[in-house]
């Protein structure tokens, strides 16, 4: 299946807002644990993308530990780094990581990869379903001589 017509690749490339204060993060954890529900995937993005979803007392604790380390790397007073599809009934979330945000002009088909992702949706492997950007592949192609 092409990355194009899978639904979770659609879902990561669709729209989004984002959590800008610490207080919005606070209100959408809050409102994850409210939904006490075993059928989110925790994806580490770069690992093998997970085959089942966890369980709620696993999401309380990687909530609690990416709360943490959000807030201790990320030393602004905004939060800007965490993106959700739905911010009263969440069902995709792009968690990006304080120490590789990349460049604030990343734009075009190949946006920039969060490090972690909750999400309703079976996970893909992420990393390899984006197209690389045009500079790369003309890298590699002149690596090796390929057309």
């Amino acid at each position: 299946m092409k990355a194009e017509t899978n639904i979770y690749y659609q879902t990561f490339m669709g729209t989004f807002s984002g959590i800008l204060r610490w207080s919005q993060l606070d209100e959408l954890w809050e409102v994850l644990k409210s939904i006490k529900s075993d059928d989110w995937y925790v994806y580490a993005v770069g690992e093998v993308p997970p085959k089942n979803t966890t369980t709620y007392k696993d999401l309380e604790k990687f909530i609690l530990e990416v709360d943490k380390l959000l807030r201790q790397e990320h030393s602004e007073d905004y939060c800007g780094i965490v993106y959700v599809d739905n911010k009263t009934h969440p069902t995709f979330i792009k968690i990006f990581d304080p120490n590789n945000l990349g460049t604030s002009c990343s734009t075009g088909t190949a946006p920039p990869v969060p490090a972690w992702i909750l999400s309703k949706i079976q996970p893909i492997d992420l990393p390899s379903a984006l197209p690389q950007p045009n500079n790369r592949k003309r890298w590699w192609k002149k690596i090796f001589k390929r057309t």
